[in-house]
């Protein structure tokens, strides 16, 4: 993430913290009160994990990673015996 991106992250999370404040005035001690606060704890923690750890860089695949895929039509006996299920064929007809 760039830097605003975890900016917003941490400012959202406080707003978040404020808000569960503010149930847990209304709602007092509530399971769900206390669900949200340990939630919003964990993004808390998460986050700082993010800013401590160096972004991955996004690579581009190699050549050794990319298959190549011919634009001609592909050889009908490669499904010769393949079931048309759900296609709306039979698998026994022929073409």
């Amino acid at each position: 993430m760039s830097t605003s991106e975890m900016m917003e992250l941490h400012r959202t999370i406080g707003h978040l913290r404020q808000c569960v404040g503010s149930l847990r005035t209304v709602y007092g001690d509530a399971s769900a009160v206390r669900r949200l606060a340990n939630d919003v704890e964990r993004l808390g923690i998460d986050a700082g994990e993010l800013d401590e750890s160096p972004p991955r860089m996004s690579r581009t695949p190699s050549e050794a990673e990319r298959v190549a895929v011919p634009e001609g039509p592909y050889d009908q006996t490669l499904w010769l015996g393949a079931d048309d299920e759900g296609v709306g064929g039979h698998p026994h007809e022929h073409r």
